[in-house]
Order: C-alpha cells, then structure tokens, then sequence
C-alpha cells in the first residue's frame, strides 16, 4: 500500500494560522520554538505573548461553544505540561505556566472522569465559566447539555456553588 502525505512544517505557522485553522494541538509544539529562551529564562516577552493570545482566543471561542469545557482545559494543559518540561523549575516556569492558568498534573477532564460525579463536573463548569467570564446564562445552558441536568437543577447548582466561587 501506498501512503503519501505533505510535510507538516511547524515552524512555517503563525499563531494567527493555527486558532484560524483550529489546529490547537500544535500549541506546545509552537511554543517549543522559544525552548532557548524559556530554558535560559531570558527574552521570554514573545513566548508570553504569543500564549496570551493564545489563551485569548480559546477563551474566545470558548465563550462562543467552539471549544468545549473539557477541549479548552485540556488544550490549556498540555501548553502547561510542555512549558514545565522546558522551564525545569526556572523562574520562567511559574509566569509562563500562570498565563495559561496555573500548573496542571492530570487533565480536568480525566479529573472529572475520574470523580464521575454529577456535583463536581457541575462545580468544575461554573467555576471555569466564571472564570473565563461567561453571563449565568450560557453557565445554565453547559450546565444543561453537559452534565444533562434540568433547568431546575442547574439553577440549583449555579445557586450553591456560584456564590462559593467569589
């Protein structure tokens, strides 16, 4: 059998070309670029902006339901995990690593899966929500479609642990 398929060069991507294209998964590997930078912990200032807006953008489209709660914090995690290995405990690590929203040692969604109960995916929803600024409204909804609760019972959980999250 024959198998062709075009080269892949990373290095040719602009940040601008992955979000547009939707190739989140080449995230750590664009970020990888500044490995020189980040392991000397010196000139990091495009390292740190190229994940700022990266996160923007997910966040972005995270407030618009392109990314599902699982998909950004995952996404988040593995640029986290990439620049821990990079960094190697240098004082580029915890700034870097804090952009994309602190240190993550298993992915939320394998912590949910693991948890597997229905209070805290719904807390792990209405914290993140509110975190990344999203209205009671479209907190509600994820709150309906993923976790699959009823309007009442959403409401209940936003109520509990909403005010919790201040």
């Amino acid at each position: 059998m024959n198998y062709e398929s075009a080269n892949v060069i990373l290095e040719e991507f602009t940040k601008e070309y992955i979000v547009e294209k939707r190739l989140f998964p080449y995230i750590p590997f664009y970020i990888a670029r500044y490995e020189k930078n980040i392991v000397s912990g010196a000139g990091i200032e495009h390292a740190a902006e190229d994940l700022e807006y990266f996160k923007n953008e997910m966040v972005l489209l995270y407030k618009k339901g392109e990314l599902a709660d699982d998909e950004i914090v995952d996404l988040m995690g593995f640029v986290n995990t990439i620049i821990t290995h990079i960094a190697n405990g240098n004082e580029s690590e915890e700034r870097l690593v804090n952009i994309m929203g602190g240190t993550v040692i298993e992915t939320e969604s394998e912590k949910l899966i693991r948890k597997g109960r229905e209070s805290g995916k719904a807390e792990e929803i209405i914290e993140m929500g509110q975190e990344f600024g999203l209205d009671n409204a479209a907190i509600l909804h994820r709150l309906q479609e993923r976790v699959g609760l009823s309007p009442e019972a959403a409401a209940a959980y936003l109520e509990q642990y909403g005010k919790q999250l201040v």
